[in-house]
Order: structure tokens, then C-alpha cells, then sequence
């Protein structure tokens, strides 16, 4: 299943219906911050795992 153009316009459309021009990029500053944090806890999770690993 995949999108195409029109249905994305249409999705878009509706966004900017319900969230107004001025919020989406406030949600778009916020999901990239969001995406950011939870990259960066993965990676730490990781190193913690790779130290606890060697130190057995």
C-alpha cells in the first residue's frame, strides 16, 4: 500500500485545516526534537550495554 501524490496533498490539506499554518512548524520543530532525544537514548542504551557486556 503506498501514497500517492494526490492522497498526500489531501492529508496535508487536512492538516493544515485542523492545526492552522502557524502551529505546523512548532509540531514539525517538536517531532524532530522528539526524534532526536529518543536516537540519542538508543544510542546510550547501546554503550551501556556494550560496557556491561566487556566488564563480565
Amino acid at each position: 500500500m503506498s501514497f500517492g501524490v494526490t492522497e498526500i496533498l489531501i492529508i496535508f490539506f487536512i492538516i493544515l485545516i485542523l492545526f492552522g499554518a502557524k502551529r505546523i512548524p512548532d509540531l514539525a520543530k517538536s517531532l524532530g526534537s522528539s526524534i532526536k532525544s529518543f536516537k540519542k537514548g538508543i544510542q546510550d542504551q547501546e554503550e551501556e550495554d556494550k560496557e556491561q557486556s566487556e566488564n563480565k
